[in-house]
């Protein structure tokens, strides 16, 4: 089954790009479009694509409440790809913060949008880290944020799954994860499976996002 992706951006243009990049693949499929954040969830709905790749800054609704709507009011919501202008915007930390599930920049060549597509619709690796890292260090409140460390210490990961979110934060597959702890990748899923129920967090970005803001990791 190919990978179906949602377009969102206020720039024909750039939904444009995206499509023709996307639909060279046989592996993925562009099922609709829109222009603005306020239409993506009756698109959703309708269409229940796999991936959303969404603008972070659009006229009536941003991409950030655009994704906290969609993930506060849809079940089963989609993968969410915050697609953007400037890597170093708060914008962006704020749409990964509301639960998006990476990000990517505009100016990217056509194989780092093939390839973060299918990495989001895949789900086990982060999108960037270094990026990621860069953006926690600059708005992640330096591991100060109390609920993030309060949430945290309620979570109680054992040192393996401690360990796990670690290399998770640097950016390792699950396979890559499996070959550092020299135990089987299924094995692995478990933890990172852990990780997510303990934490409450959607997906790893959202876990990663987790360890900095408390301090578990430090962005640095």
């Amino acid at each position: 089954m190919p990978i179906t992706v949602l377009l969102v951006d206020d720039e024909p243009l750039v939904r444009a790009g995206l499509r023709a990049v996307l639909e060279a693949q046989p592996d993925i499929e562009v099922v609709g479009e829109a222009a603005d954040g306020a239409a993506v969830i009756p698109l959703v709905r309708q269409l229940r694509p796999d991936v959303v790749a969404m603008d972070v800054r659009m006229p009536l609704l941003d991409g950030i409440e655009a994704t906290r709507a969609l993930l506060r009011t849809v079940d089963e919501p989609p993968r969410i790809l915050v697609v953007t202008t400037f890597e170093n915007d708060e914008y962006v930390y704020e749409a990964l913060r509301a639960g998006a599930d990476g990000f990517l920049l505009k100016r990217s060549r056509p194989a780092e949008i093939v390839h973060a597509v299918r990495l989001i619709a895949e789900g086990e690796s982060l999108l960037f880290p270094a990026s990621v890292r860069q953006l926690a260090a600059e708005y992640g409140e330096g591991g100060g944020n109390r609920a993030a460390r309060a949430a945290m210490d309620r979570a109680r990961l054992t040192e393996r799954e401690g360990e796990v979110l670690r290399l998770m934060a640097r950016g390792l597959s699950n396979a890559e994860i499996a070959a550092r702890l020299v135990v089987g990748t299924e094995t692995v899923k478990s933890h990172v499976s852990a990780v997510l129920a303990k934490l409450g967090a959607r997906d790893r970005t959202q876990a990663v996002i987790a360890a900095y803001e408390s301090g578990f990791v430090a962005p640095g």
